[in-house]
């Protein structure tokens, strides 16, 4: 073999060897969800693309949900299971690796299946950023927008869109970023509705345990409370 094939193929071989070794430490970093939320998760319609909470109500839009950064997407479970009961279909994205930025427009594949149907797109986290950047390039048929400890970024503005955007944080979370998640409240409209729950922290709003460098959840419910102010907002929005 010549000497520049010899070189080619070991740095092929590197670059293997680097990306297995990444997903292999990124798998490792997944926070995985909770008994509670994984008996959530059997009442959905699990596929390769999604875990799918169906309502009987079809004809409230569809919620679509972007999952935070390496967090299994049945971590949210618990809340999905409530907003379906309470009549809206909701679609948990599965991304590559768990992470949405890989995947920003995952959404498309719920929307390819009825091409008129209404929806609201929210994610929690890394989630958010690119469920707004989704809502700001698609807004046919879009009804509204929610964040979860999370917030837009200047790609994903959403400040000229006339829907109705949530915003949901909680007293202890000590991931958000609040610098930027305040300048971010310049891509929201005027109107968006910001509520803080008290007690909780940012990885309540899942069920997947302790999260690195956040607080210390002071309730058990969090996902109850998820579940009930978006249950409140969503009431609020008509199709």
């Amino acid at each position: 073999m010549k000497r520049w094939k010899k070189i080619l193929l070991g740095i092929l071989v590197g670059i293997v060897v680097i990306l297995l070794g990444s997903i292999f430490y990124l798998r490792t970093q997944t926070y995985s969800a909770s008994e509670q939320a994984q008996s959530s998760a059997e009442q959905a319609n699990v596929t390769n693309d999604w875990l799918y909470f169906p309502a009987k109500n079809q004809k409230n839009p569809a919620i679509i949900f972007y999952p935070g950064a390496l967090v299994d997407p049945t971590s949210y479970s618990i809340w999905a299971e409530a907003v379906a009961e309470a009549g809206y279909s909701v679609y948990i994205m599965k991304m590559p690796l768990d992470l949405a930025v890989l995947s920003p427009n995952s959404a498309k594949k719920v929307l390819a299946k009825d091409l008129n149907r209404s929806y609201i797109i929210g994610g929690h986290s890394l989630g958010g950023v690119m469920a707004s950047r989704f809502a700001e390039e698609h807004s046919k048929n879009l009804k509204g927008v929610f964040f979860l400890a999370s917030y837009p970024d200047e790609k994903g503005s959403l400040e000229k869109l006339d829907i109705p955007v949530l915003s949901i944080t909680s007293s202890n979370d000590h991931v958000l970023n609040q610098t930027s998640y305040q300048e971010a409240k310049n891509y929201l409209p005027k109107d968006t509705e910001y509520k803080k729950i008290a007690g909780g922290n940012h990885a309540g709003f899942g069920d997947y345990g302790r999260q690195k460098g956040d607080g210390k959840s002071e309730i058990n419910n969090q996902n109850q409370q998820v579940a009930a102010d978006l249950i409140d907002w969503l009431e609020t929005i008509k199709d």
